[in-house]
């Protein structure tokens, strides 16, 4: 098995990116150099996730071998008593020979993670440095081509990375200058990293002290149905506004390429830059505007004021984010009605005697084998009014726990006389029995709900519209590089201070002990004793006053006071929660009408994709 589970494991995250990414993008549509680019990034940082419990047992194995070594050539009794007390002697040697180091199952040879960390580490920043961040704005340009979506997004990221030079290039001096410092290139990489992993772990704790109060909180909610189907009926309401919203805008910006198209006839030379705006609008709008082939007017820039390439570009922009967040804002609302009439199904027929689950729509697709023979209507009633409830809470309740260990360890990993970190506690006394699959299980375990919080708060992300992580393939491509570009600061800096939990990072825990390959590629801490003895230690304390915040709904309190809608859940909101649940008055036109739409809408994208397939190039947005 030596390097199998490595390798297994490689597979197997590669495909949990692509299932995810298939979910969140949409392969057909969108650029190949983003959906690449995501998926590298999202793949990177999941194997730092997957990989490093290997990586624990790997090293608590070789920790092992030193002990045993060191103890091996230490004499049990002095040489002048060796001949006189021979029983004493057999004994020591016996206890010697017992003191046998176990391999763990998924052992890694020596020198291969030192590689892949490097590998993926090196990869994951330059991702997140340098290429997302150009990515990003290439995705968003309204240029018409290659050339010109290049040259917007240097100019874009102009300040961006000048920044970061400026910065470095002053450290060197400062460096090259101060008489006690004499760095070697080592050094100046371990700083370097530093600053990453600083930044990093700044906006970890602000992220995790989120998740580890609202993850619990939202599997209670669920439990709560007669809860859950109010604050359905107050998203319904902002939903229902900023779908409004997002037909408004459309049309607005739609009727700014009626004039253009209208203004621009077929000889113009702009007239190419015009058609590729036009194959971005829906099949309805192009439809009505058509290409304007049928006037053969030719174009008369004496008399009449043109728009300039830029323009256009600006307009082709809008074009792309107004169509963008209306079909999110649609397949939105058609989610948020299923699950709105689920809910009110669930509290119909929980008073129902028949003990068989009804439902008020018929489903859209023929009923399969599984819920014919397996989910029948029997035991769903028995699952959604009876189970499911309970199931949540328990859910909730071991979540909160975990959370109220991580919150407890991150304020006392520092010490290790004695150890106060709960999930040092756990390893330690797995590490005395070599059980070295319990040892990666709990490693994981921690490592995937730290993940949990953190990632599901990126994915909850929603700044004015600008990013926003929405599901049935309607996420756009900045959301989507924002998201890599976000995994990839954060995953380095929360395997590193899970690390200082368990106490296998020498330069929190300052004990003399083998340390794993991803922390050999980290670099000594101890080069910036002031942030190995301070910033890393006393700023996740930090997160004790943010989940207490989160507890008490401070920020969603603010955004109120500023403005902001947000479900309370008392009389501040019971007017939105009113208006939602007036919309579901007419249930049945509006379920009917939605599906409908969503029908509608995609047969367009598919005429789209069908109609633009062969004129769209490799780079083209």
């Amino acid at each position: 098995m030596s390097g199998a589970a490595l390798g297994i494991e490689i597979v197997v995250v590669f495909f949990l990116a692509l299932f995810l990414l298939h979910r969140y993008g949409d392969f057909k549509k969108q650029q190949r150099m983003v959906l690449f680019g995501t998926l590298l990034a999202w793949y990177l940082c999941f194997l730092i996730v997957f990989i490093l419990p290997l990586d624990v047992s790997t090293t608590i194995y070789k920790q092992c071998l030193i002990d045993h070594e060191a103890h091996a050539q230490t004499p049990s009794v002095s040489p002048v008593l060796s001949n006189q007390t021979t029983p004493n002697t057999s004994i020591s040697a016996s206890k010697n020979t017992q003191h046998v180091c176990y391999k763990p199952w998924s052992y890694i040879p020596d020198g291969i993670m030192p590689v892949f960390w490097r590998v993926v580490y090196w990869t994951s920043q330059c991702l997140t440095w340098l290429l997302l961040p150009f990515m990003q704005s290439y995705a968003r340009s309204g240029g018409f081509s290659i050339t010109g979506k290049i040259k917007t997004a240097l100019i874009e990221n102009a300040i961006y990375y000048g920044t970061y030079l400026f910065i470095f290039g002053s450290l060197l001096i400062y460096v090259a200058v101060h008489p006690q410092w004499r760095l070697s290139w080592y050094e100046l990489q371990t700083i370097g990293i530093t600053a990453a992993n600083t930044w990093g772990l700044f906006l970890l704790v602000l992220l995790l002290g989120y998740g580890l109060v609202e993850i619990p909180r939202s599997y209670w909610e669920v439990s709560r149905q007669g809860h859950l189907l109010i604050k359905t009926y107050f998203k319904a309401a902002k939903l229902m506004t900023e779908k409004a919203d997002s037909e408004e805008n459309l049309e607005d910006v739609m009727e700014e390429v009626r004039k253009i198209n209208e203004s621009i006839k077929y000889n113009h030379p702009l007239r190419k830059n015009v058609d590729t705006i036009l194959r971005k609008c829906p099949v309805e709008y192009q439809e009505k505007m058509g290409r304007n082939m049928d006037d053969y007017e030719d174009f008369d820039d004496k008399h009449n004021t043109y728009p300039t390439e830029r323009s256009l570009s600006k307009l082709h922009k809008q074009v792309i984010y107004a169509v963008q967040r209306h079909n999110r804002t649609r397949v939105q609302w058609q989610i948020l009605l299923e699950q709105a009439f689920h809910l009110e199904d669930v509290a119909k027929n929980e008073t129902s005697t028949s003990r068989q689950f009804i439902h008020s729509f018929a489903p859209p697709e023929p009923v399969g084998w599984f819920r014919r023979y397996i989910y029948t209507p029997t035991i769903e009633w028995y699952w959604e009014c009876l189970l499911k409830q309970w199931f949540y809470r328990i859910l909730s309740v071991v979540l909160a726990l975990f959370s109220v260990a991580v919150v407890w360890s991150e304020c006392t990993f520092f010490s290790t006389r004695p150890v106060l970190s709960l999930f040092a506690v756990f390893i330690q006394l797995a590490e005395r029995d070599y059980n070295y699959l319990y040892i990666e299980m709990a490693c994981f375990i921690t490592i995937f709900f730290l993940c949990t919080c953190v990632y599901s708060t990126v994915f909850r992300i929603r700044v004015f519209n600008y990013y926003y992580l929405a599901s049935h393939h309607q996420t756009d491509a900045y959301s989507l590089q924002f998201s890599g570009m976000l995994f990839c600061r954060l995953t380095p800096p929360l395997c590193l201070n899970f690390l200082g939990l368990i106490h296998m990072d020498s330069a929190i825990s300052h004990q003399e002990k083998e340390q794993t390959a991803y922390t050999s590629i980290m670099g000594s801490m101890r080069v910036l004793s002031f942030i190995a003895n301070g910033f890393y230690i006393y700023y996740p304390m930090l997160i004790v006053i943010l989940c207490i915040a989160t507890y008490f709904s401070l920020g969603t309190r603010c955004l109120n006071l500023l403005g902001f809608q947000q479900f309370m859940g008392d009389e501040m909101t019971s007017d939105l929660i009113d208006e939602g649940r007036e919309l579901f008055t007419h249930r049945p036109n509006l379920y009917l009408s939605t599906r409908l739409i969503l029908k509608q809408l995609s047969k367009n994208l598919f005429k789209t994709m069908r109609k633009n397939s062969c004129q769209a190039n490799l780079f083209e947005w």
